[in-house]
């Protein structure tokens, strides 16, 4: 399983740590994405976050971290080698407000990249969503570089289940439906997998057209 650490999953994870029938001692979760040059210790820091909201509640086989302390080259190899060693069977993952999966933010995601993971630089919409949803004050307390998943890292998973809550993300799940698929928005890549649910509130659905 690989899992976003954001707001938006909040519910998810809550509903899925109530289910009585997950064997969760047969589950290895992974994530999606980690800052760089955030201190371990600090708070902001998506495996903390997933800890907290998720890995704490389910108590699963393994929860392995994207962790750069040992250099960013280092945790890029560790972690892809991770991502080969079985089939992705669920990711659960959101959309940016610029439409960005994971950190691959437009114009420059890459959706077609032969990579797993890569170190990139945050789009300042990203980084102000960062402060918007609360896990950072201002947006110079934001890091500018992160480690992410790439989109065909996610795209191997056999099943996604993208939650797009609120009205900031009204124009993502427009442009998920209505845009041609490519960079300048990369949910609309969502639209190729054969195993792709999506679930919005009557906030986020605010501009699709009436009776989608």
């Amino acid at each position: 399983m690989i899992a976003a650490a954001a707001p938006s999953q909040t519910e998810v994870y809550r509903a899925l740590a109530l289910e009585p029938d997950i064997d969760w001692s047969r589950v290895t979760i992974l994530h999606m994405d980690e800052y760089v040059g955030l201190p371990q210790e600090a708070p902001q820091r998506f495996g903390h976050w997933l800890r907290a909201h998720l890995v704490n509640a389910v108590e699963p086989a393994r929860f392995h971290e994207i962790g750069s302390e040992l250099g960013v080259s280092d945790a890029i190899a560790r972690y892809a080698a991770l991502l080969e060693e079985g089939p992705i069977d669920l990711v659960c993952l959101g959309i940016g407000v610029n439409g960005h999966i994971a950190f691959n933010d437009p114009p420059h995601a890459d959706i077609q990249d032969p990579e797993f993971l890569r170190l990139i630089r945050l789009d300042e919409v990203s980084r102000i969503q960062q402060v918007d949803d609360g896990c950072f004050a201002t947006l110079s307390d934001v890091p500018t570089q992160a480690i992410t998943l790439t989109i065909p890292a996610l795209m191997r998973g056999g099943h996604l289940v993208c939650s797009v809550p609120g009205v900031r993300k009204a124009e993502a799940v427009r442009a998920l439906v209505e845009e041609p698929i490519g960079a300048l928005w990369p949910c609309t890549v969502l639209r190729r997998h054969p195993s792709c649910e999506v679930h919005v509130d009557r906030d986020a659905a605010g501009l699709l057209p009436l009776g989608l």
